[in-house]
């Protein structure tokens, strides 16, 4: 009668480690910061795309960093901040680490919580790991007007000074 109620024990011990290791195995994906992108898109307050040089295109308009922090700023002060936001890459352009770095700069300045697209794969950005840059405004290449091409600061072409300086030799 003892045997039996040992083995009974140990028998019911190792049934509640096994139950306890499969409740453990299907619990320990579900803390991970990334989740499928086409079951989470409708989830979110507010999405924004990532566009060419460190932009943002909200609603249409392109934006830069600063600019889209002013336009948070101005949420927050009408109370409809956004608690969560999607990065997502738009036609003109991916995500970039800029990008990132932005968004984990607004992340701490006005506390909501933004994930990305990462090909098909939704990963929310931890502002502690990456690197929150300071937003700052963009500003376009300047273009070079034609009748200044191919001349130095003063406005003469390589051509032209050595005529002058042939002029100055005679």
């Amino acid at each position: 009668m003892i045997r039996i109620s040992t083995l009974l024990t140990r028998a019911t011990a190792a049934l509640m480690l096994g139950s306890l290791l499969v409740l453990a195995g299907c619990h320990r994906g579900s803390t991970k910061d990334e989740v499928s992108a086409a079951s989470m898109k409708g989830q979110f307050d507010a999405t924004i795309k990532a566009y060419k040089g460190g932009q943002f295109l909200i609603d249409g308009a392109v934006l830069s960093a600063l600019d889209t922090g002013s336009h948070f700023a101005y949420l927050k002060d009408q109370g409809q901040l956004p608690k969560t936001v999607l990065l997502e890459r738009s036609d003109d352009s991916k995500i970039r680490k800029q990008h990132l770095e932005y968004m984990a700069r607004m992340q701490l300045d006005y506390g909501f919580i933004v994930y990305y697209d990462d090909d098909g794969t939704l990963k929310k950005i931890n502002p502690v790991a990456m690197k929150a840059r300071q937003l700052e405004d963009y500003h376009a290449p300047a273009a070079m007007p034609d009748q200044m091409k191919g001349k130095d600061a003063a406005g003469s072409s390589p051509m032209e000074q050595q005529q002058q300086q042939q002029q100055q030799q005679y």
